[in-house]
Formats: C-alpha cells, sequence, structure tokens
C-alpha cells in the first residue's frame, strides 16, 4: 500500500521548437497507487518557469542542457534574457512532511504527493550558501536530510558546502528555514567546480569524489544570455587532474586533509558507502575516462538506427562498476606501501612521498558497453552499512534492456529481461515484516513500444530471485522516467 512517485522528462517539442538533449525535457511527475490489490496510474508536469513560459509562448524560452533559447524577436535581448526553473532530471524528496522534486539547481520544487499539483518553487540559496545541489540526497530515517553544491569559499575560490536540513520538529516550522552548512570541501580548482550528481556518506563520515568533469563558470553565467550556448556548451575536463577523493567527519563537522588520488572517471551514482576497520568502502557506477558521457545522450544520437546507437557507444567512456578503499589511519613510515589490509579486496591504496595516497580500485562488474547503473540497495536498513544486493538498471550501449540485482560478495546475479521492454531505475520495497536484506519486492516502470496496445506498464519482482509477481499495464505511452521513490501509505 502506498504510492510510487517517479519523475522524469515529459515533454520535447514545444511548438515547433525541438529540445536536443536527452536531459532538456519538460518535467514529468508520475504515480502509480497501490490500493486493495489494485494500481491507478496518474502523471502531471511540474509547472516551473520554463513549462508555464513555453506553453504561455508556445516556444522554448529558457536554455536548457543541450537546447538554447533564442531571444523572442518581438522583445529586446535584455527582457528576453532570464535565468530560468528548471526541473528535470529529476528525483523527489522528502522534507519534513513535504516533498519536493529536485533537480540540480538551487531551485527545488514543492509539489503534492496525492494529485502531483505544483505548490511552489523554493530557492535553497535563500536559506544557505550553495549555488545549486545534488539530484541525490541522503535521507535518514528520522527524516534528517544532508545534500552538496558548490558554494563561494573564501577569497572567492570555489568550494563544496555540505548542507544539512533537520527532520520536523515539535515547533512545525518549515525544516528548510533550519537549512545549515556542517562541512566544507576544497575545490581542485579555484574558479571550475566539478560535475556532482551524488556523494557517499555513513554513520561519521561523508565521501566526495571529485570528478575530471569541470563546470566553466565564465561561460556557465553567460549561457542565458548573447553568445548562443546552452549548458552542455559548459563542461570541459580536465585531462591532467584524474579523480581526487575528499573525506569529513560527519559528527565533528571537520574535513579530513588526506589527499586520495586516482585514475580519471565519470561518476554518477554511489552504490553504498560504509566503515570497515579504520577503512571507508566505496562503490561506486563509473565510467571510465575523462570525457562527459553526458555527452553521448543527445537526442539525435539516440534516435539512430540500432547499428549507429552501438557505433556511438562504443565511443564513449566505457561503464565498470569499482569497488574503493580509503584508509583512514595514515603513518608516514607506511609510504610505498599498500595501506589496505582488508581481508576479500584486491583494491590497493599506496601512501607516495608527496603525501598523496593512489587508490586503485577492486572491480565488481565490467562488460563492454554494459553497464549497471541507476543502483538501488535496501536503503532504509542498510545505507552507510556493509550490505550484500544490489538492484540496478542493465544499459546495453546507453540502450536500458534489464533489470540486475546482483550479490556484491559473490558476484551472483539474476536479471529479468524481455524483447522489446525498456525498464527504468529499479526500486527497492522491503516487506513489513522483513527478515533478511532481499525480503521485498522491486518496481520498474517499462516501455513497451513494439509488443501490442499496451505501450507500458509498472513491473513488480520478487527482490529476491527477479521472478516477476505482477504487472499493472496502462493504455498510453510512458516517457522514460529517471528517478522516484516508494511512499508508504
Amino acid at each position: 500500500r502506498g504510492s510510487l512517485l517517479r519523475c522524469g522528462p515529459g515533454l520535447f517539442e514545444v511548438g515547433s521548437e525541438p529540445f536536443y538533449h536527452l536531459f532538456d525535457g519538460q518535467a514529468l511527475l508520475h504515480k502509480f497507487d497501490f490500493k486493495e490489490g489494485h494500481v491507478t496510474y496518474h502523471r502531471r508536469f511540474i509547472r516551473t518557469d520554463a513549462y508555464v513560459r513555453a506553453m504561455t509562448e508556445k516556444r522554448v524560452v529558457i536554455t536548457e542542457f543541450g537546447t538554447y533559447a533564442y531571444p523572442d524577436p518581438c522583445k529586446n535581448i535584455f527582457s528576453s534574457v532570464l535565468v530560468g526553473h528548471r526541473q528535470c532530471p529529476g528525483e523527489c524528496v522528502p522534507v519534513g512532511e513535504d516533498f519536493y522534486a529536485c533537480t540540480e539547481t538551487n531551485f527545488i520544487t514543492k509539489i503534492n504527493p496525492e494529485n502531483l499539483e505544483t505548490i511552489k518553487k523554493v530557492d535553497i540559496s535563500k536559506y544557505v550558501s550553495v549555488n545549486g545541489v545534488t539530484a541525490h540526497p541522503h535521507v535518514e530515517n528520522d527524516g534528517t536530510v544532508y545534500n552538496m553544491g558548490n558554494c563561494f569559499g573564501k577569497n572567492f575560490s570555489l568550494a563544496y558546502n555540505v548542507v544539512r536540513i533537520p527532520p520536523l520538529q515539535a515547533d512545525k516550522k518549515d525544516p528548510m528555514t533550519k537549512c545549515e552548512v556542517i562541512v566544507q570541501f576544497p575545490c581542485s580548482d579555484r574558479f571550475k567546480p566539478s560535475y556532482v550528481h551524488s556523494f557517499g556518506m555513513t554513520p561519521n563520515y561523508i565521501v566526495f569524489v571529485e570528478t575530471p568533469v569541470k563546470i566553466n563558470l565564465l561561460k556557465f553565467l553567460s549561457s542565458w544570455s548573447l553568445w548562443g550556448a546552452n549548458y552542455m556548451d559548459c563542461f570541459e575536463s580536465n585531462e591532467k587532474m584524474g579523480v581526487w577523493m575528499h573525506v569529513a567527519d560527519r559528527k565533528k563537522k571537520k574535513y579530513l586533509n588526506i589527499k586520495f588520488r586516482t585514475s580519471p572517471f565519470n561518476l554518477f551514482h554511489h552504490i553504498n558507502t560504509y566503515e570497515d576497520h579504520g577503512f571507508l568502502v566505496v562503490d561506486l557506477c563509473t565510467w571510465k575516462g575523462f570525457e562527459f558521457v553526458y555527452n553521448y545522450l543527445y537526442l539525435a544520437n539516440l534516435r539512430e538506427n540500432w547499428e549507429e546507437v552501438k557505433k556511438n557507444a562504443q565511443k564513449a567512456p566505457q561503464p565498470e562498476v569499482r569497488r574503493y578503499v580509503l584508509p583512514l589511519n595514515i603513518e608516514k613510515a607506511d609510504t610505498g606501501k599498500n595501506l589496505i589490509t582488508l581481508p576479500n579486496t584486491t583494491a590497493t591504496a599506496v601512501l607516495h612521498s608527496d603525501e598523496t595516497i593512489w587508490l586503485e580500485p577492486e572491480v565488481i562488474f565490467s562488460g563492454p558497453r554494459q553497464a549497471f547503473e541507476f543502483p538501488q540497495i535496501n536503503y532504509a536498513k542498510y545505507s552507510g552499512k556493509p550490505y550484500t544486493y544490489a538492484y540496478g538498471l542493465g544499459l546495453n550501449h546507453f540502450v536500458p534492456d534489464r533489470l540486475c540485482k546482483m550479490n556484491i560478495k559473490t558476484r551472483e546475479t539474476w536479471v529479468w529481461q524481455e524483447p522489446d521492454a525498456y525498464p527504468s531505475e529499479p526500486i527497492f520495497v522491503s516487506h513489513p515484516d522483513a527478515l533478511e536484506e532481499d525480503d521485498g519486492v522491486v518496481l520498474s516502470i517499462v516501455i513497451s513500444p513494439g509488443s501490442g496496445p499496451k505501450p507500458g506498464y509498472l513491473l513488480i519482482l520478487s527482490a529476491k530471485d527477479m521472478s516477476e509477481v505482477a504487472r499493472a499495464e496502462v493504455d498510453i505511452n510512458i516517457p522514460v522516467t529517471f528517478h522516484g521513490l516508494f511512499k508508504r501509505a
């Protein structure tokens, strides 16, 4: 009993004007309600500034991720320039008793989870110093929310703030008004922050992985202005930096100045992070190399015939699920040695004479152009703790064609797959009386455009063996969705 809430792009053209990137489509909220053995489906566009103005003016009016909005020729250029409120891709996040649709800007949208109506736009930067936040905050069981975003630190150099939003208190005041910065991470480049989509957290530590995909702020600040750029034009790769991993002590609210370094990769999703006898174990869905993966997600590439899609994917960074192990107790006498003493891992961490620690990962899963992405775990019970199972969306040359369960310890896998069926991120829902980590079901929205009159359905799988429990079909097309959550009744 409850609701599956999901968010994704739902409109890829306005009037005669198209959007060009997968992340440009206007945000569409979806809800599958479960009640007394029946399922009902609802959806509604989020009424962002971008959506409302586009519907009113029948054109693209706000520059998006990969689409430039040309000024209205009927207005002078300065009256046409507006920093807009956009919303895709997104995640639904509970804050106190409220629900918000979040993306990677400083604007989040308060929504009504019952009828999916847009309530109001909220600017997080009015409460705390961040220029934007990640799409994947951590939500603790008591309702406390942690997120992070870049900011201007000392001497106008860039940094990254971790913010904490407390749960609803007895005074019933909006928790957003009590948001606070708890720790700050330095930036590897004074004027170019890295793209951040998620971060890791344990009961005692916060882990931030700083990748070589950088945002050129000068381009970003002018991308909606005079020179005809979109946000994708603002990304660039630092080919020399590799990856920096940062750690902060949650309890002491202190940055630990340990210089973890490794070879370059893109990162969008953390699987899980946990503590183990003086080490931090960090499991990641990586894409090898410094080139930005989003460069390959333009709609023109994805709409090619299958052979062309495969050719494009072969040029892109290749996916790999990796485990990194970060030692927390460092002795200078150990220079040149592998500091990892944990059994059952091949990950290494070697201390160099310049006090950097070079990390090499243990590869958990790797297949040619086969990704295990959009990972989910039994989050309520195992986030930040040792765990066994992860669920993911299988991407075949960027095309989602399977749902996977993986035993992280033994590498055993279970797969659900059907011809002409394209699933979305799997959502794990624990059985109310669960005794084991994988007691529950997995929910996914599946698009099935070529298999009959029912073009989409909600799929329910056993979380034990990925066998089908049930499906709820709908009569209309369901666009791709990225992220979501299950809200218990």
